[in-house]
């Protein structure tokens, strides 16, 4: 895994450590950020396919073939 080092503002780093120690979710700010970073791929593929369904008005895929192709094209 590649290692990244990057600088944040204040307020983003602030939200970052409170998101850490309040949620218990995550055990650390890299998790989080590698979390936030395969949400935002998700939206953008949803996105995607919505933007195309709604360019065509029509799609022949089925709601489980659209998840599996969203799942598979953003694995973590």
């Amino acid at each position: 895994m590649p290692r990244q080092s990057i600088s944040l503002i204040d307020k983003n780093d602030e939200w970052l450590r409170l998101q850490v120690n309040d949620s218990g979710e995550y055990s650390n700010k890299r998790k989080l950020v590698n979390d936030l970073i395969h949400r935002a791929r998700r939206a953008e593929t949803i996105n995607s396919k919505l933007e195309k369904a709604e360019k065509t008005g029509f799609t022949a895929q089925t709601p489980t073939v659209i998840l599996s192709e969203i799942n598979s094209g953003i694995r973590r």
